[in-house]
């Protein structure tokens, strides 16, 4: 979400592509449910931009009638689960201190924020039809970002000449973008993200779960995901050097 936060806010403002507005992405792309710095939401002009992580039965109810374009970004929830256990570190909010086996349970639980995973997905995929909304994957992101944000682009009725293209792709690229000071969450204060235990932006890689994950873990993960996402059309890659597959 914080990835395509990049992409909306480029893609949007030109100030932002050529350097000469510093506006953070959290101020471009507020978050719904974290208003840090109480805006009149209703007040913003159009186009307005959000981010969120709620569920489909919790966003705005006209949206329903589709007043407004939706990006849904999954991920495979493998990489989710290793990512979110990070961020879990620098939330300062969280007192306790949680292990990796912990998590796990939490996270396969749905005792995290944002909840489930797999209910989220779900409920957004079987609810499609209600909304005006763009599917996309972070793994197809990662392979082709040129293709990803003139599929943007295209949803969203903005029309970017080559040049502007370019610097969108080249400016979204998780390597520039983890520099990039209105990107990269620095600017958030401490209380909000202790970014001295880790950084916010770490790898964004596809497929590090390999390098955090048992066997056992895995598998019985599988065994989760097929029981709760498997009767779905969603195809999801697993692994850096995979096609899509079921």
């Amino acid at each position: 979400t914080v990835w395509s936060q990049q992409i909306l806010s480029l893609i949007f403002n030109e100030g932002h592509r050529n350097g000469t507005e510093n506006i953070d992405n959290m101020t471009r792309v507020p978050w719904i449910e974290y208003n840090i710095h109480n805006m009149d939401f209703s007040s913003r002009p159009s186009p307005r931009l959000f981010s969120t992580h709620l569920p489909y039965y919790l966003m705005p109810r006209d949206l329903r009638f589709r007043t407004g374009k939706i990006i849904y970004v999954c991920r495979n929830p493998k990489d989710v689960m290793v990512s979110f256990y990070h961020f879990y570190k620098l939330n300062p909010r969280i007192k306790h201190t949680i292990n990796w086996e912990k998590f796990i349970d939490l996270y396969m639980s749905g005792k995290v924020l944002g909840g489930s995973w797999f209910n989220h997905v779900r409920g957004w995929y079987t609810h499609k039809e209600d909304f005006s909304i763009l599917f996309m994957t972070y793994e197809e992101m990662k392979k082709d970002l040129r293709s990803a944000v003139q599929k943007i682009c295209k949803f969203v009725d903005i029309n970017l000449n080559e040049e502007a293209i370019d610097t969108v792709v080249e400016k979204a690229t998780f390597k520039n973008m983890k520099q990039d000071p209105l990107a990269n969450y620095k600017f958030l204060s401490y209380d909000l993200l202790d970014q001295s235990k880790g950084e916010f932006l770490r790898k964004g890689i596809v497929g590090d779960w390999k390098n955090t994950m048992t066997v056992a873990q895995s598998e019985n993960f599988d065994k989760v995901y097929k029981e709760k996402i498997g009767d779905l059309p969603i195809k999801i890659v697993w692994h850096s050097n995979e096609e899509t597959t079921p």
